[in-house]
């Protein structure tokens, strides 16, 4: 496990990335969490940034280290079983190392603390492209009225 957060994008930058990218966008932001969603009601979410680990039995990704957040992605089964199916016993607290959400992987989440520079470009921006268009999705089949 890396000691220190790898030089990449803060939960801000991040932030400011998905609501200039996506700009329909809702930003929820409650309990040291940022939800991003395509509805006021922020469900369902596409992602979340968290920067404590309150919401996690046990604190396993060790979020009270200075400067370390969890950004949580929703993704599809296919590309859930790619990037973290065969994942045993993952170290939650590992830094820019993308693996199955410490509480939510039965729901085909899949987490990245810190992910530098490198691995937000080339694997998370992709991810969340596709867990926005998941939602997106789900909304243009969602009765309106």
């Amino acid at each position: 496990m890396a000691s220190t957060p790898e030089s990449g994008p803060d939960p801000d930058d991040i932030t400011t990335w998905i609501t200039t990218t996506y700009p329909d966008t809702v930003v929820g932001e409650a309990l040291n969490a940022r939800f991003f969603s395509l509805d006021e009601s922020h469900w369902p979410n596409f992602a979340t940034i968290v920067t404590t680990d309150e919401h996690d039995m046990g604190n396993p990704s060790d979020l009270a280290r200075q400067g370390v957040f969890r950004l949580n992605i929703g993704v599809g089964k296919e590309t859930f079983e790619r990037l973290v199916g065969s994942v045993v016993d993952p170290d939650y607290a590992e830094l820019d190392r993308v693996m199955p959400h410490p509480v939510y992987a039965k729901q085909r989440w899949i987490a990245v603390l810190n992910p530098s520079r490198r691995t937000f470009d080339e694997v998370v921006k992709p991810l969340i492209a596709e867990a926005y268009e998941r939602v997106a999705r789900q909304r243009r089949r969602a009765p309106t009225g």
